[in-house]
Protein backbone atom coordinates (compact mmCIF):
# COMPACT_ATOMS: atom_id res chain seq x y z
CA UNK A 1 0.00 0.00 0.00
CA UNK A 2 1.35 3.43 -0.86
CA UNK A 3 1.45 6.34 1.90
CA UNK A 4 -2.30 8.02 2.58
CA UNK A 5 -2.59 11.56 1.91
CA UNK A 6 -5.55 13.42 3.57
CA UNK A 7 -6.26 16.95 3.04
CA UNK A 8 -7.98 18.76 6.04
CA UNK A 9 -8.29 22.40 7.72
CA UNK A 10 -8.55 22.68 10.75
CA UNK A 11 -12.46 23.30 12.32
CA UNK A 12 -13.79 20.79 9.67
CA UNK A 13 -15.72 17.82 9.70
CA UNK A 14 -12.18 16.46 8.11
CA UNK A 15 -11.04 15.61 11.88
CA UNK A 16 -14.07 12.68 12.38
CA UNK A 17 -11.80 11.06 9.10
CA UNK A 18 -8.38 12.04 10.80
CA UNK A 19 -9.06 10.37 14.04
CA UNK A 20 -10.46 6.91 12.15
CA UNK A 21 -7.22 6.66 10.51
CA UNK A 22 -5.65 7.42 13.56
CA UNK A 23 -7.97 4.73 15.40
CA UNK A 24 -7.29 2.09 12.23
CA UNK A 25 -3.08 2.84 12.87
CA UNK A 26 -2.98 4.34 9.23
CA UNK A 27 0.34 6.02 8.26
CA UNK A 28 -0.80 8.77 6.18
CA UNK A 29 0.50 12.24 5.21
CA UNK A 30 -1.72 15.36 6.29
CA UNK A 31 -2.36 18.61 4.39
CA UNK A 32 -3.87 21.19 5.99
CA UNK A 33 -5.41 23.65 3.60
CA UNK A 34 -5.59 27.40 4.56
CA UNK A 35 -9.49 28.39 3.68
CA UNK A 36 -8.56 31.86 4.54
CA UNK A 37 -6.26 32.10 1.80
CA UNK A 38 -9.06 30.15 0.10
CA UNK A 39 -6.65 27.10 -1.11
CA UNK A 40 -9.69 24.78 -1.23
CA UNK A 41 -10.39 26.89 -4.22
CA UNK A 42 -7.29 27.24 -6.02
CA UNK A 43 -6.79 25.14 -9.16
CA UNK A 44 -4.06 23.08 -7.39
CA UNK A 45 -6.49 21.40 -5.08
CA UNK A 46 -9.65 21.49 -7.31
CA UNK A 47 -7.63 19.87 -9.58
CA UNK A 48 -7.45 17.03 -7.06
CA UNK A 49 -11.35 17.46 -5.37
CA UNK A 50 -13.32 20.04 -7.90
CA UNK A 51 -16.02 20.38 -4.83
CA UNK A 52 -13.50 22.55 -3.23
CA UNK A 53 -14.37 20.99 0.44
CA UNK A 54 -12.81 18.77 3.13
CA UNK A 55 -11.94 15.70 3.61
CA UNK A 56 -10.78 14.57 0.70
CA UNK A 57 -8.21 10.92 0.97
CA UNK A 58 -5.59 10.22 -1.66
CA UNK A 59 -5.91 6.34 -1.48
CA UNK A 60 -4.32 3.48 -3.93
CA UNK A 61 -7.06 3.35 -5.90
CA UNK A 62 -7.97 7.04 -6.15
CA UNK A 63 -9.24 10.28 -4.62
CA UNK A 64 -12.36 9.48 -1.61
CA UNK A 65 -14.20 12.64 -0.48
CA UNK A 66 -17.42 12.61 1.58
CA UNK A 67 -17.51 11.96 5.67
CA UNK A 68 -19.47 9.15 5.69
CA UNK A 69 -17.72 7.43 2.60
CA UNK A 70 -14.67 7.53 4.19
CA UNK A 71 -15.30 6.60 7.61
CA UNK A 72 -17.06 3.18 6.08
CA UNK A 73 -14.04 2.96 3.70
CA UNK A 74 -11.39 2.88 6.33
CA UNK A 75 -14.03 0.92 8.62
CA UNK A 76 -13.79 -1.77 5.77
CA UNK A 77 -10.26 -1.43 4.89
CA UNK A 78 -8.85 -2.38 8.35
CA UNK A 79 -11.32 -4.70 9.76
CA UNK A 80 -8.82 -5.30 12.38
CA UNK A 81 -9.39 -2.32 14.31
CA UNK A 82 -12.89 -3.01 14.83
CA UNK A 83 -14.41 1.00 13.88
CA UNK A 84 -17.82 -0.95 12.19
CA UNK A 85 -20.19 -4.08 13.08
CA UNK A 86 -18.79 -5.32 9.31
CA UNK A 87 -20.33 -8.92 9.78
CA UNK A 88 -23.97 -7.37 10.71
CA UNK A 89 -25.45 -5.59 7.44
CA UNK A 90 -28.34 -4.10 9.45
CA UNK A 91 -26.00 -2.34 12.39
CA UNK A 92 -23.80 -1.45 9.33
CA UNK A 93 -26.86 0.44 8.33
CA UNK A 94 -27.86 1.72 11.22
CA UNK A 95 -24.49 3.34 11.54
CA UNK A 96 -24.44 4.86 8.11
CA UNK A 97 -28.23 5.99 9.05
CA UNK A 98 -26.43 7.89 12.00
CA UNK A 99 -23.51 9.16 9.76
CA UNK A 100 -26.05 10.46 7.11
CA UNK A 101 -28.27 12.41 9.70
CA UNK A 102 -25.10 14.44 10.66
CA UNK A 103 -23.73 14.95 6.73
CA UNK A 104 -27.30 15.92 5.48
CA UNK A 105 -28.62 17.51 7.94
CA UNK A 106 -26.96 18.46 11.25
CA UNK A 107 -24.00 19.90 9.12
CA UNK A 108 -26.13 21.99 6.85
CA UNK A 109 -27.89 23.54 9.21
CA UNK A 110 -24.53 24.81 11.39
CA UNK A 111 -23.27 25.54 7.57
CA UNK A 112 -26.34 28.39 7.53
CA UNK A 113 -24.45 29.91 10.62
CA UNK A 114 -21.65 30.95 7.77
CA UNK A 115 -22.13 29.51 4.60
CA UNK A 116 -25.88 31.67 4.22
CA UNK A 117 -24.60 32.82 0.76
CA UNK A 118 -24.54 29.07 -0.62
CA UNK A 119 -27.83 29.29 -0.63
CA UNK A 120 -28.93 32.78 -0.94
CA UNK A 121 -27.70 35.85 -2.10
CA UNK A 122 -30.25 38.93 -0.10
CA UNK A 123 -28.46 40.02 2.68
CA UNK A 124 -31.96 39.41 5.08
CA UNK A 125 -32.05 36.11 3.75
CA UNK A 126 -28.51 35.25 4.73
CA UNK A 127 -28.71 37.06 8.20
CA UNK A 128 -31.96 35.02 8.77
CA UNK A 129 -30.45 31.69 8.23
CA UNK A 130 -28.37 32.48 10.45
CA UNK A 131 -30.65 33.74 13.43
CA UNK A 132 -32.33 30.41 12.70
CA UNK A 133 -29.23 27.96 13.82
CA UNK A 134 -29.58 27.71 17.28
CA UNK A 135 -32.89 26.72 16.72
CA UNK A 136 -32.01 24.15 14.32
CA UNK A 137 -28.99 22.72 16.02
CA UNK A 138 -30.76 22.30 19.14
CA UNK A 139 -32.96 20.53 17.08
CA UNK A 140 -30.77 18.07 16.27
CA UNK A 141 -28.82 17.99 19.43
CA UNK A 142 -32.03 16.67 20.72
CA UNK A 143 -32.36 13.51 18.02
CA UNK A 144 -28.90 13.06 18.93
CA UNK A 145 -29.30 13.02 22.55
CA UNK A 146 -31.91 10.65 22.25
CA UNK A 147 -30.06 8.24 20.37
CA UNK A 148 -27.35 8.04 22.75
CA UNK A 149 -28.64 5.24 24.91
CA UNK A 150 -25.05 3.45 25.46
CA UNK A 151 -21.50 4.72 25.87
CA UNK A 152 -20.95 4.82 22.01
CA UNK A 153 -23.05 5.74 19.07
CA UNK A 154 -23.98 2.18 18.68
CA UNK A 155 -24.27 0.95 22.32
CA UNK A 156 -21.53 -0.64 23.63
CA UNK A 157 -18.80 -0.43 21.16
CA UNK A 158 -17.06 2.47 19.72
CA UNK A 159 -16.95 2.75 15.97
CA UNK A 160 -15.97 5.64 13.29
CA UNK A 161 -19.69 6.64 13.95
CA UNK A 162 -18.38 8.51 17.18
CA UNK A 163 -15.70 10.00 16.29
CA UNK A 164 -17.81 11.92 13.59
CA UNK A 165 -20.26 12.74 16.68
CA UNK A 166 -17.78 14.29 18.18
CA UNK A 167 -16.51 16.51 15.10
CA UNK A 168 -19.58 17.61 14.83
CA UNK A 169 -20.56 18.45 18.48
CA UNK A 170 -17.51 20.36 18.71
CA UNK A 171 -19.73 23.06 17.29
CA UNK A 172 -22.98 23.30 19.34
CA UNK A 173 -21.79 25.71 21.71
CA UNK A 174 -20.95 28.32 18.89
CA UNK A 175 -23.86 27.59 17.44
CA UNK A 176 -26.01 28.88 20.49
CA UNK A 177 -26.80 25.13 22.02
CA UNK A 178 -26.75 24.94 25.55
CA UNK A 179 -24.78 22.25 26.33
CA UNK A 180 -26.20 22.29 29.52
CA UNK A 181 -28.96 20.32 28.25
CA UNK A 182 -27.66 17.27 26.73
CA UNK A 183 -25.67 15.25 29.33
CA UNK A 184 -25.65 12.33 26.94
CA UNK A 185 -23.88 14.14 24.27
CA UNK A 186 -21.63 16.11 26.92
CA UNK A 187 -20.59 12.88 28.22
CA UNK A 188 -19.96 11.30 25.11
CA UNK A 189 -17.62 14.33 24.13
CA UNK A 190 -15.70 14.04 26.98
CA UNK A 191 -15.19 9.90 26.84
CA UNK A 192 -14.25 9.99 22.62
CA UNK A 193 -12.01 13.55 23.47
CA UNK A 194 -10.10 10.87 26.43
CA UNK A 195 -8.91 8.41 23.50
CA UNK A 196 -5.34 8.63 22.52
CA UNK A 197 -5.99 9.14 18.60
CA UNK A 198 -8.36 11.91 19.09
CA UNK A 199 -5.79 13.53 21.53
CA UNK A 200 -3.26 12.78 18.34
CA UNK A 201 -5.21 14.11 15.38
CA UNK A 202 -6.83 17.55 17.26
CA UNK A 203 -3.29 18.57 18.24
CA UNK A 204 -2.20 17.81 13.83
CA UNK A 205 -5.59 19.57 12.74
CA UNK A 206 -4.65 22.87 14.82
CA UNK A 207 -1.19 22.26 13.11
Amino acid sequence: MTRWTLYSAPGTCALATHIALHEAGVEFDLVRLDFAAHEQSGAPYLALNPKGRVPALVTDAGVLTETPALLAFIAQAFPQAQLAPLHDTFAFARMQEFNSYLASTVHVAHAHRRRGARWADDPAAIEAMRLKVPQTMTACARVLEAQLTGAWVLGADYSVADAYLFTIARWFEGDGVDMQAFARLRAHRERVGQRAAVCRAIDEAQG
